[in-house]
């Protein structure tokens, strides 16, 4: 498998934890925390969250490359390595067609981001391509150590190993929301999960990705159907989270990256709930 090892589950957050949310991560077992939302490229929040743990890995997820110029994000990538080696993977993506004004040729763009980052010295085996259809994931698994999707399904963890191979690193990412498992609780656990995923059911690149797994046209129109959230958004108590977000493995993942719906006060309950059904140290 892959020179990556990131342990079998990651935490994924938008934006950045802070440093003592990290050193409770780590405590927990997880191995590595994804801060997401495009950050900007100096790639500032990193070294913090290094500083406050032992082992744990920070990955982006990821570097916008519309955002964050390659030539500085590299500079980062080196100030980072030298201060914590073998601590930070760097993430990147192409971003959404809808968001970027100037948008060209995702695929040219992101072969080129790839290109610049080669020529300043950021390793293959430390980086991770955002990647959903079949064309980005196998440069994922060319030009990278591997790809990390987003707002997948066990299933498209499946399709995803087989068009990367068996070597490459794969780290999907999955939201939860943790209730007592009851019906009127799944109800309540289905609109945070709305409330998240009603920005991706605007976005071509997701829309075409769940066509591409079989979801119907009502199935991804607002605001999503009831299979579709169930599918993306794991709900309900620890012990079914955890076996939604094992379903992942038993895919072909590497690692899952487990994003906590519902505000930051959810994630470290939510987090060390799930710890122990997981087979973590919490």
């Amino acid at each position: 498998m892959s020179q990556l090892n990131l342990g079998r589950f990651g935490v994924w957050t938008f934006g950045a934890p802070q440093p003592e949310q990290a050193a409770e991560i780590e405590k927990l077992g997880y191995g590595a925390v994804w801060p997401g939302g495009s950050p900007a490229g100096d790639l500032a929040f990193v070294e913090p969250l290094l500083a406050a743990t032992e082992k744990l890995q920070v990955a982006t997820g990821i570097v916008n490359v519309w955002t964050a110029p390659a030539a500085q994000v590299a500079e980062s990538y080196h100030r980072i390595e030298a201060a914590y080696p073998g601590r930070f993977v760097l993430g990147v993506g192409i971003g959404h067609p809808e968001h970027t004004k100037e948008y060209r040729k995702p695929y040219d763009v992101l072969v080129e981001y790839l290109d610049e980052l080669d020529a300043a010295g950021v390793p293959v085996t430390r980086r991770v391509v955002a990647a959903l259809g079949p064309k980005v994931l196998r440069l994922a698994a060319d030009r990278s150590a591997g790809a990390h999707p987003y707002l997948t399904t066990p299933e498209h963890t499946a399709e995803a190993r087989t068009i990367i191979g068996p070597d490459a690193f794969l780290a999907p990412e999955h939201k939860v929301v943790l209730t007592d498992g009851s019906a009127a609780a799944a109800e309540e656990a289905r609109a945070i999960g709305r409330q998240t995923v009603d920005f991706y059911l605007n976005l071509s690149n997701y829309l075409n990705n769940w066509r591409r797994l079989g979801f119907s046209e009502d199935d991804i129109a607002k605001p999503g159907s009831d299979a579709l959230i169930d599918a993306v958004v794991a709900h309900g108590t620890p012990e079914a989270i955890a076996a939604r977000l094992t379903e992942h493995l038993d895919a072909g993942a590497d690692h899952v990256t487990i994003q906590v719906l519902g505000g930051w006060d959810k994630l470290l309950p939510t987090l060390t709930a799930l710890a122990g059904p997981l087979g973590l140290r919490g």
